[in-house]
């Protein structure tokens, strides 16, 4: 018997912000491969890990802004990531959190045992740092100056903090990605990490002093830092399966592999295998990189605004509708354009029609000429073959996430069946004819087929197709091979055939007006929208307070100190704001305040409130002011 395994990772989702699209897709991407292996390995056998990064100078900041402590907005956002999973139907075998104590005890073990090989040493750096993520970027890593991701332009910080020696080990790592030509796929993606290898690799900042940041895992061998959180969340990736004496880990990380979309291809492609060797653990399998998803033909983001909720999306359309849009639309490995009219096109096209109307079609046949059972016949040659090519089209695409292409093969079948009514005609044909029998038996022995390997790209509707045809045994009791067999037995096991409801009803054109794209604010983080009662309202006291003086705050793009009065009582609050409202535009200004907030430190800075501030569209951000002069401390109704 075999003992092959198969671990999964997606990253770790950081919670400065609510799930999009990005997030989902490399989410359902992951639970589809995981189910696509249960079919090959049985579930016991695959391991499906995903979660989330809540440490950093980011955390610190957005929490702040809401007034809360980081450790309980990373709850609340953590949370909110896990909802929307389990909304979506993803079953990961673990959600694992980067603030949970296996999780810091491993990160540390991992430092002080590089740390004491000699592969970590203090030092002093000056370099330009991207606040957006978290990391200093070299001079030819920017774009005309600009931060590649965030395009904002860097801070220069020159500071004292530990050091990784990663440049020892750059030849080893282009000789290993060379010999292992599948090791970073597709291959463009190897040639690109490649490429960036042709020049020295500078040492990793592994820390940052607590002067500056106090939210992280503190370094073992000095708690006067934490750790950088890049080296944190890498590490997530064995102390999931409890390492180094886990079971879990002895038994799953000799097959494991990564899922990432292509921002993050440097830390998991350099970082990371340099990491494990530097450790004396062994290299990951697969580096599997994605693209983008583009909205107008640019990035989806945040920062810059645009942002696809994927729960929108569910509710909307449904579960399934989103999911196989996703799949399909997506070639691995490239980016993909966003938009509700494609959705919409695909569900009414591929799904309403071609599926749900062939599916509608036979099961009504078989209730009308046979009571709803179907007595078992030969099946169709053309067909068998059909289903035979389908399973070694779709097994092949999936293996290297070519999950667009899998499904074209899953809907080359029912172009096949479809194609073999319309010729056929059981329609038009005698009930009793042994013929109609031979027909039906054959296209409803397909459709059985097409919901088995529909099963890990739509769970939902392969369960209610295979109920339908009166088949519902375990779809993890069945394997991909069991198709490829010449003996069909759709009559010899199924129930009645049932009445069922319309697979994917069409969308009319008047539902599929495209929602507005949802867009982010810097001033808060967003949060997910929920109805409050009048009594909670008036818990939050909103007052008019008048800034005295704004200054900047060291090390920070964002921040921005303000000193403000509410009648005869002077408060410090530290505000988001700075890229929008300078530090020398602030003074005399009044402004709209959340006078009873919690206290709470940012950068070292106790901010007692939060300052109220509207974004649009755009991204253009406006303070919240009074339209006429009122004196300071009024409260806003």
């Amino acid at each position: 018997m075999s003992h092959e395994t198969f671990y999964l990772t997606t990253p770790i989702y950081y919670v400065n912000a609510t799930p999009h699209l990005g997030h989902a897709y490399t989410t359902i991407m992951a639970d589809t491969m995981a189910r696509f292996q249960q079919f090959r390995l049985g579930p016991e056998r695959v391991y499906f890990l995903t979660g989330t990064d809540e440490h950093g100078d980011k955390i610190a900041q957005a929490a702040a802004q809401t007034g809360e402590s980081p450790q309980a907005y990373a709850d609340r956002i953590s949370g909110i990531f896990q909802e929307t999973w389990r909304r979506l139907g993803l079953a990961p075998n673990q959600f694992i959190r980067t603030t949970s104590e296996p999780h810091k005890r491993a990160v540390q073990r991992l430092l002080q045992q590089i740390y004491d090989a000699g592969d970590i040493y203090f030092g002093e750096y000056g370099g330009q740092y991207c606040f957006g993520c978290e990391r200093f970027y070299t001079e030819k890593e920017l774009q005309d100056g600009r931060c590649p991701d965030h395009q904002t332009t860097p801070t220069f910080i020159k500071e004292q903090n530990y050091f990784f020696r990663m440049g020892k080990y750059q030849d080893w790592l282009i000789d290993h990605i060379r010999h292992h030509p599948d090791f970073i796929r597709p291959e463009r993606f190897r040639n690109e990490v490649l490429s960036f290898l042709k020049d020295p690799l500078e040492d990793l900042c592994i820390s940052r002093p607590r002067t500056r940041l106090e939210w992280g895992i503190p370094l073992p061998f000095d708690v006067q830092y934490v750790t950088y959180v890049w080296f944190d969340a890498l590490v997530n990736y064995i102390s999931a399966l409890d390492w180094p004496d886990g079971e879990a880990f002895q038994r799953f990380w000799p097959s494991a592999q990564h899922l990432i979309a292509k921002d993050i291809l440097k830390p998991h492609a350099i970082y990371w295998p340099i990491i494990l060797k530097a450790a004396g653990l062994p290299l990951y399998r697969h580096l599997n990189v994605h693209g983008y998803w583009k909205i107008e033909e640019a990035k989806m983001s945040k920062s810059r605004g645009s942002v696809v909720r994927p729960l929108d999306l569910a509710d909307k359309y449904g579960v399934e509708a989103f999911r196989y849009f996703v799949l399909r639309e997506m070639t691995f490995g490239l980016d993909a354009s966003f938009s509700e009219e494609a959705l919409v096109a695909r569900l009414n096209a591929d799904l309403a029609n071609d599926l749900g109307n062939l599916y509608s079609r036979v099961l009504k046949l078989i209730q009308r000429y046979y009571d709803g059972r179907i007595s078992e016949s030969p099946g169709e040659r053309g067909l068998v073959d059909a289903v035979r090519a389908a399973v070694t089209d779709v097994t092949a695409a999936t293996e290297r996430f070519a999950f667009s292409e899998a499904l074209a093969a899953i809907w080359n079948l029912v172009s096949a069946t479809n194609k073999y009514l319309v010729t056929n005609e059981p329609w038009k044909q005698d009930p009793g004819d042994a013929r109609t029998k031979v027909v039906l038996f054959s296209a409803a022995e397909t459709l059985r087929a097409i919901a088995i390997l529909l099963w890990p790209f739509l769970p939902q509707t392969a369960e209610r197709m295979l109920q339908g045809l009166g088949a519902p045994e375990p779809l993890t009791s069945i394997h991909f091979d069991e198709l490829l067999s010449s003996s069909w037995h759709l009559g010899s096991r199924q129930g009645r055939v049932q009445e069922v409801e319309p697979l994917f009803p069409r969308i009319q054109a008047t539902a599929a007006k495209p929602s507005p794209v949802k867009t982010g604010s810097t001033a808060v983080p967003e949060t997910v929208a929920d109805q409050i009662t009048i009594e909670e309202f008036r818990r939050v006291d909103l007052r008019v307070a008048e800034v005295i003086e704004a200054t900047a705050i060291p090390g920070s793009k964002k921040l921005v100190k303000l000193r403000v009065r509410l009648q005869d009582e002077e408060r410090t609050v530290v505000a988001g704001l700075k890229e929008h409202y300078p530090p020398e535009s602030w003074a005399g200004k009044r402004i709209i305040l959340v006078a009873n907030l919690r206290p709470t430190k940012l950068m070292g800075i106790a901010s007692q409130g939060m300052v109220l501030a509207a974004e649009d569209e755009s991204g253009r951000i406006v303070l919240l002011t009074p339209e006429q002069p009122i004196s300071s401390g009024s409260k806003v109704r």
